[in-house]
């Protein structure tokens, strides 16, 4: 089972990245920062004659690795009660990409990877945090994906995340979802 996860967050190690590697404890992943990237912001040409023009940035290395990816885990520190503008700008891109001639079968991936999404915020995530949630859930709902989990949590000093013990008792959860998933995944 491969599985990748989208750091969405401009500190390495910050408290969205220390999530997800609690719910990804004993699985290996792949993992991308998209503040390391770069990804040109998506310039709308869905109705020009001419369509999207290839872009040359890092966008291409998002796409392989969705591609080859059962499970996708978004990562992002709640900025302004969204996600992060660099999480953002990747997800605008999926616009451009869904209509690339180059990833034929990208839409019909999508529709069978396995969505989590994790957020962590500072000022009262667990309700603020929601509009993000639906957010995302409208954009997969768009592209035909499933969103199969989400954990919001508290943390806002680098750390504080790992002293949310709710969160952390989900996090168990989701890798014990993802252990049974692994398990199916290995029985077909």
């Amino acid at each position: 089972m491969n599985i990748t996860v989208f750091y969405g967050s401009s500190r390495k190690n910050g408290n969205s990245e220390l999530l997800a590697r609690e719910v990804l404890k004993g699985f290996c992943f792949d993992a991308l920062h998209l503040y390391d990237l770069n990804i040109v912001p998506i310039e709308d040409k869905r109705h020009d004659s001419e369509g999207f023009t290839v872009l040359h940035d890092d966008y291409d290395l998002i796409i392989q690795q969705i591609l080859k990816s059962d499970v996708l885990v978004f990562a992002t520190p709640i900025y302004w009660y969204s996600m992060s503008g660099s999480m953002k700008v990747m997800i605008d891109r999926l616009s451009q990409a869904i209509r690339d001639e180059r990833y034929p079968n990208l839409k019909e991936h999508l529709q069978k990877v396995k969505v989590i999404v994790l957020a962590v915020g500072g000022d009262e995530p667990y309700i603020k945090g929601l509009p993000m949630i639906q957010q995302f859930n409208y954009i997969f709902v768009f592209l035909g994906m499933s969103f199969d989990h989400y954990l919001l949590a508290k943390g806002n000093r680098p750390g504080d995340v790992l002293l949310d013990s709710k969160a952390i008792n989900e996090t168990q959860m989701l890798n014990k979802w993802l252990q049974e998933l692994k398990n199916a995944t290995r029985n077909c």
